[in-house]
């Protein structure tokens, strides 16, 4: 049984690189197919562990020496960026969420490693060496799927590098040039910059959630008042008992939420809204957004629960890094870093959305969250037992990705009720 599903998830990555590399030559589909199967057999980023889940007959230093090879091409990050977007932005509707996401990769101990940059550890809270990361995630209001849309690395030292702006302003231009404006983007504090919120303001088809730090004047009643000031006196009244896991422990909120309309004083033409939280903390939850609020309880509740579905991005994250343990990653130049950052992309890709869109690649991926033998079973986020169960597959049934030659003899006559 474990070499039929083993078998059947060959065939998938298969096909799913298949449809990442459309436009590329035979070389380079055959490294992005060697690569997502290495990622998800291994559970690494580190080019040997790849390396030695392909298990070639040919010295392991070869093996390695072709994938560095192959992964120092410079165009390949932008075009399976392309190609994963692509995919993705066919499951993107009007009330998704598009949730961006900056964060950090820290490389503590490296010193060789090209354009090596100062960054600060969110979670520690430190300034360390590593890359800056930035990641776009789709995800419906109150929903446990998500779905990978595009992932970024950079460095302020490398040449071509001109502002942490820049970069995320293009991220979020690819991704909605690629959804056809389609989707809402949702944004922490980090969101509260004139660069974002104007050029976003100013076109009618962008929609957005942005947390306000309450420092930023926004217009209310044709004259400016500090954010936290009008939050301070919005009245609050609907309310709600939240329940927030953090660190494995349960905490209870009880919330009061309510709203005022606002304007940017730099785009005074369209009309904003600012929703107010209390009850998270001893300051209120400010959130700016486009979406249209009005004294009722089921609209305003919608907008806070897409602000709460946010914090599922950070589990996103920890899935990325975790299962891939992407902040192992040791190779040594710029474009082989920023393109195994896109390959991690499509690696949780194919096990988050591609092994989800048939019913019948569900009972796969049903088979292989199994494999993974949880001692708690499979927990409501998922995708940590569906790529620990596809790692442990892989590694029983001990073989490479698939070859043509391989289709000619399958294992069992019985994988024919699988679509191929």
């Amino acid at each position: 049984m474990i070499h039929q599903i083993g078998y059947k998830l060959r065939q998938q990555i298969h096909k799913f690189s298949g449809e990442l590399c459309t436009s590329m030559g035979k070389v380079a589909s055959r490294f992005v197919e060697e690569a997502i199967f290495g990622l998800s057999a291994s559970g690494s980023v580190r080019l040997t562990e790849i390396a030695r889940s392909l298990e070639e007959d040919i010295p392991l230093h070869a093996t390695h020496k072709r994938l560095s090879r192959n992964l120092a091409d410079e165009t390949l990050a932008a075009d399976i960026e392309k190609r994963v977007l692509h995919l993705g932005a066919k499951h993107i509707k009007k009330k998704t969420l598009l949730i961006v996401d900056p964060t950090d990769l820290q490389k503590k101990y490296a010193k060789k490693m090209q354009y090596l940059a100062r960054v600060r550890d969110a979670s520690e809270k430190t300034i360390g060496k590593g890359y800056w990361l930035c990641e776009v995630v789709g995800c419906e209001v109150g929903s446990n799927e998500i779905i990978p849309l595009s992932q970024e690395l950079w460095s302020q030292n490398a040449p071509d590098f001109i502002s942490e702006n820049e970069q995320i302003l293009s991220l979020v231009t690819r991704v909605r040039e690629a959804t056809n404006s389609q989707g809402i983007l949702v944004y922490d504090r980090g969101g509260d910059r004139r660069e974002f919120l104007i050029p976003w303001t100013q076109d009618s088809s962008c929609h957005y959630i942005v947390r306000q730090r309450g420092d930023r004047h926004l217009l209310y009643r044709g004259k400016p008042h500090n954010c936290l000031s009008l939050a301070e006196s919005c009245t609050t009244p609907y309310g709600a008992t939240i329940i927030k896991e953090k660190k494995g422990e349960e905490k209870t909120y009880s919330i009061e939420f309510g709203f005022v309309p606002v304007r940017l004083p730099e785009c005074p033409e369209r009309g904003l809204w600012l929703v107010v939280v209390k009850g998270f903390g001893d300051t209120p939850l400010m959130l700016l957004t486009t979406e249209a609020m009005r004294r009722n309880r089921k609209v305003l509740w919608w907008l806070v629960d897409a602000y709460i579905t946010r914090w599922r991005v950070e589990e996103t994250i920890r899935f990325i890094k975790q299962s891939y343990d992407l902040e192992d990653i040791r190779v040594l130049t710029y474009d082989r870093l920023r393109n195994m950052a896109v390959l991690v992309l499509a690696a949780s890709y194919f096990a988050a959305v591609w092994l989800g869109t048939k019913a019948k690649l569900n009972i796969l991926a049903m088979h292989a969250m199994n494999a993974a033998k949880r001692l708690f079973g499979i927990p409501d986020f998922r995708y940590y037992a569906l790529a620990d169960g596809i790692k442990t597959i892989f590694k029983r049934i001990g073989k490479g990705p698939l070859h043509s030659r391989d289709y000619e003899h399958p294992p069992t006559p019985q994988l024919s009720i699988w679509p191929i």
